[in-house]
């Protein structure tokens, strides 16, 4: 079963040895008529960005907005027969981790629409299984992702405080272009930009970074000598599970990093500690900046120009927290309503009253847990150090009621 961390690595994982399906640079979406501008609502889910969209004139489906793939992939396999969609041609995915690749199909070309948008020659890789349990983990129905293809012609800015996505003409280039504008690449279909990390034992890492809008961190790291003391304080943890099986690591908290005119200081980083990771990476580089940083500005993508634009949103001052809990845990049941334990960290919070995997959480503070969304629960336990928890947990066919105090492990 994936973790809570699931998100993060898994879209992490996505990009990085995807077939392409056709020449990639001729997919991509433009406007119908003569609209040149058009807002498109979003959902924040546990740090992903979700659009509705239409395939072959049927839908709403829910896609998850994502930098970090070079293709469409659709993860709910259910779809070929809702859609009638002739597949013939088997691929495999494969990321890092400690299994053997995954099967998926080739889609002929697919016709989608989002808003007054349309695509031009996109087809998608459809999943044999999902393997990864994104409606699970978001507590809603999550179909697949959406990346280059719908980035790679336009202006998209996403604007995080009103969950609303403003895609332009990328030529209307006096309507969108304000904020900090930071340099990127455009290799493998996927942004690279360069930022300053500066290390806990003072040194300053020049690093190459995919602008990942699909994963869920902040900040991910590689190539990071074992002496920086990064190790010094950290959380030895399953940071999740790719397309080749679990991924492990531990995450610790940078002292700051500088990109463009922005210093941000104290951020939570995953470390993944894989040597397979290197066996399929074909782009250099030695990270990736995810949307637990990205959400705290406004953020234009402008392929067409090899830039970004940053403007700070009203939470930028907002410090990182981890969760304080140690629990990891997934929505289940047919509405999405029930919520059990996946993993227990060793030493955590929860790991201390003797919380153990497939326990149910039905009730925190009272508050029944089919009344709250599963951004709540993260919210709560992400709260403050030393908060007092009461919990009503369903364990070994009986009900308890248990106190949980929040521990702040980084």
């Amino acid at each position: 079963m994936f973790s809570k961390n699931t998100h993060r690595v898994i879209l992490w994982l996505l990009y990085l040895n995807c077939f392409l399906l056709t020449t990639a640079s001729a997919q991509y979406f433009d406007f119908t008529g003569n609209k040149k501008k058009t807002a498109i609502p979003f959902r924040l889910v546990r740090n992903m960005v979700i659009i509705q969209l239409k395939i072959n004139n049927k839908g709403p489906f829910n896609f998850v907005m994502d930098t970090g793939v070079g293709i469409m992939i659709i993860t709910d396999p259910g779809l070929i027969d809702s859609l009638q969609i002739p597949v013939h041609r088997m691929l495999k995915l494969r990321g890092f981790g400690e299994d053997e690749a995954y099967d998926a199909y080739a889609s002929p070309e697919l016709a989608i629409t989002v808003s007054c948008l349309r695509s031009f020659a996109v087809d998608a890789a459809i999943l044999k299984k999902d393997h990864f349990g994104l409606s699970s983990y978001a507590g809603m129905p999550i179909h697949g992702l959406l990346g280059y293809e719908f980035f790679n012609n336009l202006a998209v800015k996403v604007n995080f405080s009103d969950s609303t996505i403003t895609v332009y003409n990328a030529k209307d280039k006096h309507k969108f272009a304000k904020g900090e504008k930071i340099p990127i690449t455009i290799e493998a279909h996927k942004p690279y930009m360069e930022a300053n990390v500066y290390l806990p034992d003072g040194n300053i890492k020049k690093s190459k970074l995919v602008v990942d809008l699909g994963a869920g961190h902040p900040l991910s790291l590689e190539n990071i000598d074992e002496h920086s003391g990064i190790q010094k304080k950290c959380i030895h943890a399953n940071l999740g599970v790719g397309f080749s099986g679990p991924i492990n690591g531990f995450l610790s908290r940078i002292s700051q990093i500088e990109f463009g005119k922005y210093k941000i200081k104290n951020v939570i980083s995953s470390f993944p500690q894989d040597d397979s990771l290197k066996n399929y990476i074909n782009v250099k580089r030695d990270g990736n900046l995810g949307i637990g940083l990205l959400k705290k500005f406004i953020v234009v993508f402008d392929y067409p120009d090899n830039a970004i634009y940053l403007k700070p949103g009203p939470n930028f001052k907002e410090p990182f927290e981890q969760d304080m809990s140690g629990l990891e845990y997934y929505a289940d049941g047919d509405d999405f309503k029930r919520i059990i334990i996946s993993r227990v960290e060793p030493g955590s919070a929860g790991d201390q009253i003797g919380l153990e995997k497939n326990d149910e959480i039905l009730a925190i503070n009272l508050k029944p847990i089919a009344k709250m969304s599963l951004e709540e629960v993260d919210s709560i336990f992400k709260s403050w150090n030393d908060r007092s928890l009461l919990l009503e947990i369903y364990h070994d066919n009986r009900h308890d009621l248990v106190i949980m105090k929040l521990k702040r492990r980084i």
